[in-house]
C-alpha cells in the first residue's frame, strides 16, 4: 500500500494517506474527493549519522537506551 500526499481543492488541506488499489481517498477535513496528488517527500536514510545521533539523544532524555545495540548499551551504562 503506497503512501500518497494529496491537496484538497475544496479546502486546500494537505495530507498523506495510504491508498489501496482502486480506492478513492477523501479529505480528512471536509470529506471531499476532489484531490490533487502531490509529490511526496522521501524518508531519509535511517543509517545517517545525524539521524542516529538525534535518536540516541532523544532516547537518553527519555531515560531508555532503545537506540543502542546490546554491545553499545554495556558501554553507556
Amino acid at each position: 500500500m503506497p503512501l500518497h500526499t494529496y491537496r484538497c481543492t475544496a479546502c486546500e488541506a494537505i495530507f498523506e494517506t495510504l491508498v489501496r488499489g482502486d480506492d478513492v481517498p477523501a479529505c480528512p477535513s471536509c470529506a471531499s474527493t476532489a484531490l490533487e496528488r502531490q509529490v511526496g517527500t522521501l524518508a531519509p536514510d535511517a543509517k545517517s549519522k545525524s539521524i542516529i545521533r538525534e535518536g540516541r539523544a532523544q532516547a537518553m532524555k527519555e531515560g531508555h537506551f532503545s537506540n543502542y545495540s546490546k554491545a553499545e548499551r554495556a558501554k553507556v551504562k
